[in-house]
């Protein structure tokens, strides 16, 4: 009883605020797809309720009293929200369609995201796919961004946000390399190898190397000859014997399955918990956004338990 109580006092703001807006129970009854009649006893019923006169009712017309006029822009506020609802089901009913454009940082855009993205396309044709791939903290609702993707520790911005599969960051050399030069056994022994550093593209600082050590983690910042500011360029400079590099493991994983590169130093890698994807309120209902965070989720978690095998 008291549910339906509820419900008729729901649908009488609701025809109150049609009627409020269009200035009759004939032109309300018309939007809502009911009969004049119906407007105007869930109108009736509603004052009963509250115990005021919502209209002045004349043979040509229908005015809101003042007590009418402070309560219709709050229920057609409801009458808004209740359309909110209804247009976002309709969304998350519908296919995964238009041009869904996603940021990320290089190294993950180029060895998770682009590899998954023709399986994606393969699921959903009807989305068109803009990969924007870069190292660069962007404004993602400023660059109409649906889904970003980043590494690291981000600051709070009121964004939605999902924690992706961890990584692992690791040694690796060449076995070429090693043969030469010894494969050293802790941290400590990297003085007096060579070494190539990555260096980042939003600061241009060096990218100190993680260590776990004794229960705890330190980072280093070893001497290197050579710097880049870019991953790839590191990993290719390790597999052609430049040194030692640190790396993350699903970026150097195919190089190790065809046994280019040798992880080392491995009881001391360092697995971290800091790829995040992003979107914004606005694209919480969107099919396309949907479908891709539920791809991606599975890719990441592939991908990962793969690299660390």
């Amino acid at each position: 009883m008291k549910e339906q109580m509820a419900f008729e006092r729901l649908t009488g703001l609701i025809a109150f605020a049609r009627a409020g807006s269009l200035g009759s129970y004939t032109a309300a009854a018309r939007s809502l797809a009911i009969s004049p009649s119906a407007v105007s006893r869930s109108v009736q019923r509603l004052e009963r309720h509250l115990g005021v006169s919502l209209f002045t009712r004349t043979t040509r017309a229908l005015t809101l009293t003042a007590e009418g006029r402070d309560l219709h822009e709050r229920a057609l506020r409801l009458l808004r929200d209740a359309e909110d609802i209804e247009q976002a089901a309709r969304t998350a009913r519908s296919e995964p369609s238009g041009t869904l454009r996603i940021a990320a940082s290089l190294p993950i855009g180029v060895h998770v995201i682009a590899p998954a993205l023709p399986a994606f396309r393969k699921l959903h044709p009807a989305v068109t796919v803009d990969l924007r791939l870069n190292d660069r903290m962007i404004d993602i609702v400023e660059e109409g961004i649906d889904v970003a993707v980043r590494i690291g520790d981000l600051p709070d911005s009121g964004l939605l946000s999902r924690r992706l599969a961890p990584h692992r960051l690791c040694a690796y050399a060449s076995p070429a390399y090693l043969a030469a030069r010894g494969t050293p056994g802790h941290p400590d022994e990297l003085e007096g190898h060579d070494t190539v550093s990555l260096r980042y593209q939003s600061t241009g600082q060096p990218f100190r190397w993680p260590f776990r050590i004794g229960g705890r983690e330190i980072e280093i910042l070893p001497p290197s000859g050579v710097a880049a500011d870019v991953s790839d360029a590191v990993v290719a400079m390790l597999v052609a014997g430049g040194g030692i590099g640190v790396a993350a493991n699903f970026v150097v994983a195919p190089h190790v399955a065809r046994g280019e590169l040798v992880p080392i130093l491995t009881e001391f890698a360092v697995e971290r918990h800091n790829i995040t994807a992003l979107w914004p309120e606005s694209r919480r209902a969107n099919p396309a956004v949907r479908a891709f965070l539920t791809q991606l989720q599975e890719v990441f978690q592939e991908r990962m338990t793969a690299a660390s095998r």
